[in-house]
C-alpha cells in the first residue's frame, strides 16, 4: 500500500505526558478504575489536540497509556518474572541502570499487547478529523532487549524468535480493527547493525510483517536514542546498507537532525526503494528550530529524495521532550513543510 502525500508531516508515535498524568501514574492506588479510564482518555485527548493544533497530516494517541515506547508491553507477556530493581541506582542515567525481566517459561501474550484498544480509543477521540491515524508497535528484536533468557531460551536471538509471532499477531489484529498505518519500532536494530548481521535483522523484520504486508501502510523507525535514552552503538547508517533496503516497508523513518544531517546522501539509497521520513526536528535539543530552518533542511533533503517520496518528522518519539517544546517544534515543522509546498507549487 502506498501514499502519495507530498511532504506529508508525521510523527513516530510518542508524545509527552501532561504533568498531572505523570503524578497520577505514580499514585494509581488513590484512583478507582473509572478514574483511571477517564485520565487515560483525557491524556489521549491532550495529545490529539496538540497534534491537531500543529495540523500534522498523521497523528497518533501519543502513546499515553505506555511507559516509554515499549516498557509497558512486558506487562502483557506471560512466562516472565518482572524485574524488582535496577542493577545500578546511582550515577549518570544510562542503559546499565535498566534491569531485565527474567524468563520463567514459554513467552506468550494470551490477550495480545493492548494496541488494538489504543487504536480504537484513538479512533473514537480523534473523530472525523480527516487525519491519518497511526499506531506504533515495538518490533521483536527491540522487545527482546529487556528479557533475560534465563536458560529457558538459548540467547537473545531465540527470545526474539519467540516474540515474532506475538508481534505479527498484534499487527494482524490492528489491521483487522481498521488501522491503515503502522510503524514497527526497531531502534535496537539500527543501534546494533554495526556489530550484528544486518541481513538477519531484515529476515526477522520481514517475517514479522509478512501477514500484513500490502494490507496497511507499513513503516519502521531507525534511530540512535531519544532525549534520555543514550545511543548504545555507532550513530551511522553505513552498517545498515545495503541490507536494510530490503526491509518490507512502505516508509523508513531516519534520524537526521540530531546528527547534523550526516550521511544525508544516503537518503537517496532508501528513496530508490521506499518513502523516506526524515527527522527534521531534533527531539534531544531544546533549541526550537525556526520555520526558516525547517524550510532549509527540507530543501537539503529534496536534493536526495523526490518530494512525492519525502515525509517530514521529528527524529524520534517526543515522550521525553518537554511538552512546551514539542508543541512549538511540531508547529514550526508543519509550517516549514507548508512553506516549501507553496514555494514549489507542490
Amino acid at each position: 500500500m502506498t501514499r502519495t502525500n507530498t511532504l506529508r508531516t508525521t510523527v513516530v508515535g510518542s508524545y509527552p505526558f501532561p504533568a498531572w498524568l505523570e503524578f497520577a501514574s505514580r499514585n494509581l492506588h488513590q484512583f478507582g478504575s473509572a478514574d483511571i479510564e477517564e485520565m487515560i482518555e483525557d491524556a489521549v485527548q491532550v495529545a490529539i489536540q496538540d497534534q491537531l493544533a500543529a495540523d500534522l497530516d498523521v497523528i497518533t494517541d501519543g502513546e499515553q497509556t505506555r511507559i516509554d515506547f515499549n516498557l509497558s508491553f512486558y506487562g502483557y507477556l506471560d512466562g516472565i518474572e518482572q524485574e524488582s530493581e535496577a542493577p545500578r541506582k546511582w550515577g549518570p542515567a544510562a542503559h546499565d541502570q535498566r534491569g531485565k525481566h527474567k524468563i520463567t517459561g514459554a513467552v506468550r501474550a494470551k490477550h495480545g499487547l493492548g494496541t488494538v484498544a489504543e487504536f480504537k480509543r484513538l479512533q473514537k477521540l480523534a473523530g472525523p478529523s480527516g487525519k491519518v491515524l497511526k499506531c506504533s508497535v515495538p518490533g521483536p528484536y527491540t522487545l527482546s532487549g529487556r528479557l533475560d533468557p534465563n536458560g529457558i531460551y538459548a540467547d537473545r536471538w531465540e527470545v526474539t524468535e519467540a516474540l515474532v509471532p506475538i508481534v505479527a499477531d498484534e499487527l494482524r489484529k490492528l489491521v483487522e480493527a481498521g488501522c491503515t498505518e503502522i510503524t514497527v519500532d526497531e531502534p535496537s536494530m539500527s543501534c546494533y547493525a554495526y556489530k550484528e548481521d544486518p541481513l538477519r535483522f531484515v529476515d526477522i523484520f520481514n517475517r514479522t510483517v509478512q501477514a500484513v504486508r500490502g494490507k496497511c501502510f507499513l513503516s519502521t523507525h531507525l534511530c540512535f536514542g531519544n532525549y534520555k535514552g543514550r545511543p548504545v552503538g555507532k550513530r551511522t547508517l553505513a552498517p545498515m546498507l545495503p541490507a536494510f533496503l530490503d526491509l518490507a516497508i512502505d516508509e523508513v523513518h531516519i534520524e537526521m537532525a540530531n546528527r547534523e544531517f550526516a550521511e544525508i546522501e544516503r537518503l537517496s539509497d532508501f528513496a530508490g526503494r521506499m518513502r523516506v521520513a526524515v527527522g527534521i526536528i531534533d527531539v534531544k535539543n531544546y533549541y526550537i528550530e525556526s520555520v526558516e530552518e525547517v524550510v532549509f533542511r527540507i530543501k537539503q533533503c529534496l536534493k536526495f529524495v523526490p518530494a512525492d517520496l519525502l515525509s517530514v518528522a521529528p527524529d524520534c518519539g517526543l515522550s521525553q521532550t518537554a511538552r512546551w517544546a514539542s508543541r512549538q517544534k511540531l508547529k514550526n515543522m508543519v509550517l516549514g513543510a507548508r512553506a516549501v509546498r507553496e514555494e514549489k507549487g507542490l
